[in-house]
């Protein structure tokens, strides 16, 4: 595949699963509109948020690891995976902007931002604060559970590693989380969050999944170097653009999980913001070392690479 096809073809997956997920939103925003306009609440939220935007690379690398395995380029299940992935960040980020009492996201203010305000408009019974929270919370909920709901038809060689997904993904979390209220963390720590939090979920497990649905696990080792690296850098990078960002130019609440003085004690423990962009120099050459020592088509070592340059330099 050359590099015009790869484009090409790739584009339609990711239009493929836009579409999947527009289909499956709507198709239970009726069904439970059919009960009240209450009993929607949660799937708006899922569907809102959806619709809202936001990078897709879970998608991307999922849909990328499938392609660069040899997969066809219209089997259907692999839009699923994508799709079940991008519903997962959705339940993701619905919990986290609770965890972190964020008020935007995707330049739009959060669900229980404006759920909590709407139980203080209206006077209703009970503390605003805690029905704003409950209200993302379930919706998360239900974003994950639309997402298992899409994995289910997948190959039985996909379940082990969308279920270590998960739980990296929750542990990850709860670390930082932890060490942000305890303001200390060290290097090793600050590491794992990355790996856990970032690096496999965002890149190798997706990339991994790509690959199982095409029938070469065997492409694992590589991709976990390669998504492990890059996912460090992403996260490092997103450390150094929480710190120097503000929030309209993010579209999310400064600070977002840290505040200010928090991330440069993350960064401080990394050495310091000079220190933090060698290190994701480092890890961004040895991410693109671990595909270019691989099996993949040279069309793919350097689609990879140009991926990992894209997402370790970006600037929001």
């Amino acid at each position: 595949m050359d590099p015009a096809s790869v484009s090409s073809v790739r584009s339609g997956l990711l239009a493929a699963v836009e579409e999947r997920l527009a289909g499956v939103l709507k198709e239970e925003l009726n069904r439970w509109s059919a009960h009240g306009e209450r009993a929607v609440v949660p799937v708006g939220e899922v569907a809102s948020l959806v619709r809202a935007g936001g990078k897709r690379l879970r998608p991307l690398f999922c849909v990328s690891g499938y392609l660069a395995a040899g997969g066809a380029p219209d089997a259907p299940e692999i839009v699923d995976a994508a799709a079940a992935l991008e519903l997962l960040h959705t339940c993701a980020l619905l919990h986290d902007d609770v965890a972190d009492g964020a008020r935007l996201r995707r330049g739009l203010p959060t669900a229980h931002a404006r759920h909590a305000e709407e139980h203080r408009a209206q006077g209703w019974n009970g503390e605003p604060r805690r029905f704003g929270e409950s209200v993302a919370v379930l919706a998360g909920d239900l974003a994950l559970a639309y997402a298992d709901r899409l994995m289910a038809g997948l190959p039985p060689e996909v379940k082990p590693i969308w279920d270590e997904l998960r739980i990296e993904l929750i542990v990850g979390e709860y670390l930082d989380v932890d060490t942000a209220v305890r303001g200390e963390v060290t290097p090793e720590l600050a590491r794992w969050i990355a790996v856990w939090k970032s690096g496999s979920y965002t890149v190798r497990r997706p990339l991994e999944i790509g690959a199982a649905v095409a029938g070469r696990s065997d492409l694992a080792p590589a991709f976990e170097t390669y998504g492990e690296k890059l996912g460090e850098a992403f996260q490092l990078r997103d450390d150094l653009i929480g710190v120097a960002d503000d929030s309209e130019r993010s579209g999310k609440s400064a600070g977002h999980g840290w505040d200010a003085a928090a991330l440069r004690g993350r960064m401080a423990a990394n050495g310091g913001a000079a220190e933090v962009e060698r290190r994701i120099e480092q890890l961004t050459e040895e991410a693109c070392a671990a595909v270019r020592t691989s099996s993949l088509d040279p069309v793919w070592q350097r689609e990879f690479a140009d991926m990992a340059f894209r997402a370790a330099y970006r600037d929001r």
